[in-house]
């Protein structure tokens, strides 16, 4: 009998992707504007600069020979950020358009500006 390993979690894209500005909507930091730092699609999360701080408590090693407290972000889920819209400066959904060549663009649904460079 062959046994199957299932993953539950859906892997889908992201809403926003790295580089994007986006404001966190939900949670400690609510409020709080920041960019992608990057996109972990399989566990459905983002990291966000200055957003999530953590401490963590490390032991000296070869590489960190002092240890201590260390603060980093961690990454937060991605349906608790919203992209801010390039044009109309506000956290927005957005559509996703295909244009005349094929492209698939994301489209703000505020002010229908494409947000995609």
């Amino acid at each position: 009998m062959k046994s199957t390993i299932r993953n539950n979690s859906k892997s889908t894209d992201a809403h926003v992707k790295k580089d994007d500005k986006v404001k966190v909507i939900s949670g400690k930091d609510k409020g709080k504007i920041g960019k992608v730092l990057k996109v972990i699609n399989k566990k459905n999360r983002v990291l966000v600069e200055n957003v999530n701080i953590v401490k963590r408590h490390t032991k000296p090693t070869a590489k960190n020979r002092q240890g201590g407290i260390v603060e980093g972000e961690a990454p937060l889920h991605w349906s608790s950020v919203m992209l801010i819209c390039n044009k109309c400066f506000s956290p927005s959904r957005t559509s996703q358009q295909k244009l005349e060549d094929g492209k698939k663009v994301r489209v703000c649904k505020k002010c229908n500006e494409i947000v995609d460079a």
